[in-house]
């Protein structure tokens, strides 16, 4: 998703403070991904803003959640609180909580 690239940007180079690999990192995500990328599009926001009401979870996270059942993906996510525990995604190792 398309969110992806904000996710890393806050989490490598806004709360690690490595600017430089967060940069580098989106843009080997697009190079490899870029046209398969899927853009948040009103029905999805609704969707996940179903989802977040029914799991209690940020729009942010429902995003995710919502994408992966549009289109069938598995979810993996290290978010093990919020999204593995809840049977939501699985966790990078497939181990579930």
């Amino acid at each position: 998703m398309d969110l992806t690239l904000y996710e890393v940007a806050n989490a490598l180079g806004a709360r690690r403070g490595e600017p430089e690999a967060a940069h580098y990192l989106c843009r080997m995500i697009l190079a490899r991904c870029d046209d398969r990328l899927t853009a948040v599009d009103a029905d999805l926001i609704d969707f996940a803003l179903e989802i977040a009401a029914e799991h209690r979870l940020t729009a942010y996270d429902a995003a995710y959640v919502a994408a992966a059942r549009r289109y069938g993906w598995d979810l993996v996510s290290a978010d093990v609180a919020d999204l593995v525990s809840r049977g939501l995604a699985v966790a990078p190792d497939g181990i579930s909580a």
